[in-house]
């Protein structure tokens, strides 16, 4: 007798990038790649966002660095950049979602593009606090200087 291998639901869900290289240590001077479980630039889905100090942590799933095996960790929403809705297919990460109970996603693909909205302006304004008042090193690699993010809010702020 065989068994029929349950269809899963797809899930709509946050995904989002490891930024590729980010500002750390005293006054910002040194640049990490990625983060210490995830390579920078790769895809990760957000299971969680922790909404009560300001949005600055969330629980992410995607591949890990060194294994490529698929891990949960939480993480500072800072570290990841362009949040968009995203309808979940994949067995092996619904798998992981049912895992780790965290239920049916975001619901439908309006609250997922809303959360995403939010989780992206939390991430650049928790970019923008790290280390304020100290310069950037000469040819910086971050985040905020590959993609203009600075001179963006900068303009912003202005009109």
């Amino acid at each position: 007798m065989t068994t029929e291998p349950t269809e899963t639901e797809p899930v709509w869900l946050v995904a989002a990038n490891v930024v590729a290289w980010r500002r750390c240590g005293e006054g910002g001077q040194e640049l990490r790649n990625g983060t210490k479980a995830f390579r920078g630039g790769a895809k990760v889905y957000v299971l969680r966002a922790y909404w009560g100090p300001g949005g600055d942590r969330l629980t992410a799933l995607g591949r890990e660095r060194h294994t490529s095996r698929w891990v949960v960790v939480d993480l500072a929403t800072r570290h990841l950049y362009n949040f968009r809705a995203k309808q979940v297919h994949s067995p092996r990460v619904l798998e992981r979602i049912a895992a780790h109970r965290y239920g049916g996603g975001f619901g439908t693909a309006e609250r997922a593009g809303e959360i995403a909205g939010t989780l992206e302006r939390y991430a650049r304004r928790d970019r923008a606090a790290i280390s304020p008042h100290s310069p950037h090193p000469e040819h910086c690699l971050c985040h905020v200087c590959l993609t203009g993010e600075a001179h963006r809010a900068a303009a912003e702020a202005e009109g």
